[in-house]
């Protein structure tokens, strides 16, 4: 099965594509990852997106489209897959249709893991990571027994100077406008399935399965 998942950061996205990705025996494939592991293998993909963010721009969709197409050759990807990323509006959705038609492919299903704004917030701005051993706590959801120190190992808990209200308020509202066109393309193809990602995590995996084995 061929999955695109959609959903804000803060909405557990990445965490839902590795248990699907456990679940199905598909690989998840994240446009970060194949950024960063070509740039590391010096492919000619790689150098180009090297190239460009050397220089302070965006990695061109062209690149992003080869790194993909690359990605989908390989075996483990003959029964389907799980993209995570990408893509991230209308233009790229249609350059990923066109990609996946050249080679005899579509996309199943996307699936929108939604989240009310107010609670991406708290997820977002009440993070709080041990500066020794990386356990992560939530002010809101998850705090640690004692303010500021980590249950496992003692250590100082950092917030990171992004995770502020206003630069948090700032991204969520971007990916929204930038979004929106995409889960309505999704939508006009009858592919779309919105699920809720609050809760449990095992609980949005079990609605997630749910509507792809609909």
């Amino acid at each position: 099965m061929r999955i695109v998942l959609l959903g804000a950061p803060g909405s557990g996205k990445g965490t839902q594509a590795k248990l699907l990705m456990e679940q199905r025996g598909i690989p998840q494939i994240s446009t970060g990852d194949l950024l960063r592991a070509a740039v590391s293998a010096k492919t000619a993909l790689g150098l180009k997106a090297k190239a460009a963010m050397d220089a302070g721009e965006l990695v061109s969709d062209e690149i992003v489209l080869g790194m993909i197409r690359e990605r989908l050759a390989e075996p483990d990807a003959e029964r389907g897959f799980i993209l995570d990323g990408f893509p991230r509006n209308g233009a790229q959705a249609a350059a990923l249709d066109a990609l996946l038609a050249e080679i005899g492919q579509d996309i199943d299903r996307a699936v929108h893991i939604q989240v009310a704004f107010d609670e991406l917030l708290k997820r977002l701005t009440g993070r709080r990571t041990c500066t020794q051993c990386g356990a992560l706590y939530n002010v809101y959801f998850s705090p640690p027994r004692q303010e500021g120190v980590c249950d496992r190992c003692g250590g100082t808990l950092m917030h990171r100077d992004d995770d502020n209200e206003q630069t948090i308020s700032r991204r969520l509202r971007v990916y929204q406008e930038q979004t929106q066109p995409l889960v309505d393309y999704y939508q006009a193809q009858g592919k779309l399935a919105t699920v809720s990602g609050s809760g449990e995590v095992a609980d949005i995996l079990r609605r997630v399965s749910e509507t792809l084995s609909a």
